[in-house]
C-alpha cells in the first residue's frame, strides 16, 4: 500500500491567473473570460408572486455592493462577497425589466395548501409553466429566476398508473425537478430561489428545517456564480499546460424510471476543461445479477459515447484528444468493448476508463482531531484506490464539513495515465460545480449532479429531446 498527498488544484481565472479557492480568484483576478465576449449584463426575467418579484430585486439591488463575510476565526473559509457589479468580482451586473416579470396571483398558490403533495406540485408547476411560456416569447432575456412558492406540500412519493404491468416505480412529488423537466423546451436556463435566501427574516417550514441556511456572503456567491455560468459565462475552468493533450470528462451513470417499462437508463454529463457541460441521454440498462449495479450491452455503450461526442463536436467543432470516462458502476467486458469500438470509430487519440463508486470500506486516520488532508490518495493495488476529495484543507486552514469525510474509491479499469494523474483530474473536477464556490464536494461534477439530472430526464417524455446545455439542469 501507498500513500500520497496530491496538491490542491489550481483553477485558471482572468488573464491565465490562478488560485486553489474560486471565490479568492473572482475577487482578485476576475472570471476565466473576462473579456468583452463575456456577458456583461446579465438580463433577468422573473416568475413568482408580487412580493416574491419585489423581494428577489431587492436582494439582489444589495448584492451589488461588497457583503461582509461571516465572522470567524477561520479567516479563509468565509469569504466576504464583493458585489456583482462591473469594477468587481464577477464583471458583470444584473439588468432587470418589468416586462421580464411575470407575476403569480398569492391566491392561487393558497389554494394549493389542502390539496395532496402531487396534485397540489402538479397545479403549482402549471400555474409557472404559463408565466414561463409568455415569458419564453421575450427576446431579451438571458436567465429566468424562479421564486419558489413559500409552502408546498411535497415530501411523499406519488405512485404513477400502472400502464399495464404489475406494480410501477414511485416517483417523487418534486416541484423543482418537474418544472425543470418541463421547462426544458424553452430556450433560457431557470434558477430557482427559496424565499430563504432572499427575506433573512422567513422561517421555513417544518419540512425545510433540515436545510443549512447559509450566510448572506455565502449565499451570494453561490447564486451569483450559478447565474454568471447560465448566461453562458466561465467563472474558473481548469488549468491546462500547452503540452496537454485536449481532453474531455464524460461522466456515466444511471436513473430508474417512472415506470417498470426499463430499471435504468444511461446517461452521460460531458465536460470540456472550459467547464461547459453537456447532457447525452442514452439507451436502457440491466441490473446485473452478478453485481447487483445497471450496466449497458456492448451497443449501447457504444451508441452513448458516440453521442456524446457528436455532442461535444457539435458544440465545439472539434473532438478531443483524449476522454476520461467517469462510470458510476463497474465495467463489464461487453462495455469496455463498446466504449473502444466508439473511439475507434470518432477516432479518438485515447480513452482511459476509470469506475467511481459510491461507498468505500477503507478509512485513514491522523494524529489529533482533524480528518486526513484532502487530496490524500492510498493506493491499495495498481487499480484500486481512495482519494479523500473532501477532508482538511490547508488553505482554510480547518475541516469545512460538518460529518466524518468517507474517501472515494477510485479503479482505474483501463488507463494510460498515471493513478495519480487520474487522481489529480478527480480532485480539480470537484471544484466544477457552480452551485457551489466552495471546495469541499465529494465527487467530481461528471457524477456530481447525476442523480439531479436524473430525476429531471425521468420526467420527460422519451420521444422528447432534452436540451443538450448543463445548464438547463443544474
Amino acid at each position: 500500500m501507498k500513500v500520497t498527498i496530491l496538491d490542491e488544484p489550481e483553477l485558471e481565472f482572468h488573464g491565465g491567473t490562478r488560485h486553489v479557492d474560486p471565490r479568492h480568484g473572482i475577487t482578485d483576478y476576475g472570471p476565466a473570460d473576462a473579456t468583452a465576449d463575456s456577458p456583461r449584463s446579465i438580463r433577468i426575467g422573473v416568475v413568482g408572486t408580487p412580493h416574491a418579484i419585489d423581494g428577489v430585486r431587492r436582494f439582489l439591488d444589495s448584492c451589488r455592493r461588497p457583503i461582509a463575510a461571516k465572522e470567524s476565526d477561520l479567516g479563509h473559509l468565509f469569504l466576504a462577497f464583493p458585489g456583482f457589479d462591473h469594477a468587481v468580482g464577477f464583471r458583470s451586473t444584473l439588468v432587470f425589466d418589468s416586462r421580464l416579470e411575470r407575476p403569480i396571483r398569492e391566491r392561487d398558490l393558497a389554494a394549493l395548501q389542502d390539496k395532496s403533495p402531487d396534485h397540489a406540485v402538479r397545479a403549482a408547476v402549471d400555474l409557472y409553466l404559463d408565466e414561463l411560456d409568455t415569458l419564453n416569447e421575450e427576446a431579451a432575456c438571458d436567465v429566468v429566476l424562479v421564486a419558489r412558492p413559500d409552502s408546498l406540500p411535497e415530501g411523499s412519493y406519488v405512485t404513477p398508473p400502472k400502464r399495464g404491468r404489475r406494480s410501477a416505480q414511485p416517483q417523487y412529488a418534486d416541484f423543482h425537478a418537474t418544472l425543470k423537466a418541463e421547462a426544458l423546451r424553452h430556450s433560457r436556463p431557470l434558477q430557482l430561489i427559496r424565499r430563504s435566501t432572499w427575506d433573512p427574516t422567513f422561517k421555513s417550514p417544518p419540512e425545510d428545517k433540515k436545510r443549512s441556511r447559509q450566510d448572506p456572503a455565502t449565499s451570494a456567491w453561490n447564486l451569483h456564480a450559478a447565474l454568471y455560468y447560465k448566461a453562458g459565462g466561465v467563472p474558473w475552468r481548469l488549468r491546462r499546460s500547452n503540452d496537454d493533450l485536449t481532453t474531455c470528462f464524460v461522466g456515466v451513470a444511471f436513473y430508474r424510471a417512472t415506470d417498470d417499462s426499463r430499471l435504468e437508463t444511461s446517461i452521460a454529463q460531458v465536460f470540456n476543461q472550459r467547464g461547459d457541460g453537456m447532457i447525452v441521454r442514452g439507451g436502457p440498462a440491466k441490473v446485473s445479477r452478478d453485481d447487483r449495479q445497471p450496466h449497458l450491452t456492448t451497443e449501447d455503450a457504444e451508441q452513448l459515447l458516440k453521442d456524446s461526442m457528436l455532442r461535444y463536436r457539435k458544440e465545439h467543432r472539434t473532438l478531443p484528444a483524449r476522454v476520461v470516462l467517469h462510470k458510476s458502476s463497474s465495467y463489464t467486458p461487453a462495455e469496455i468493448e463498446g466504449f473502444h469500438r466508439a473511439a475507434e470509430t470518432v477516432l479518438l487519440d485515447t480513452l482511459e476508463l476509470v469506475w467511481i463508486a459510491s461507498h468505500e470500506s477503507i478509512r485513514l486516520f491522523r494524529e489529533g482531531a482533524n480528518p486526513p488532508l484532502r487530496g490524500t490518495m492510498l493506493s491499495v493495488d495498481g487499480g484500486r484506490h481512495s482519494l479523500y476529495t473532501r477532508g482538511s484543507v490547508p488553505f482554510y486552514r480547518t475541516y469545512p464539513g460538518m460529518y466524518v469525510p468517507d474517501p472515494l474509491p477510485v479503479r482505474t479499469v483501463d488507463i494510460v495515465s498515471s493513478p495519480e494523474v487520474i487522481c489529480e483530474e478527480i480532485l480539480a473536477l470537484t471544484k466544477m460545480n457552480w452551485n457551489q464556490t466552495q471546495m469541499d464536494t465529494r465527487r467530481p461534477i461528471t457524477l456530481e449532479t447525476a442523480r439531479k439530472v436524473g430525476d429531471i430526464l425521468r420526467r420527460l417524455p422519451d420521444h422528447t429531446e432534452p436540451q443538450g446545455r448543463y445548464a438547463f439542469y443544474m
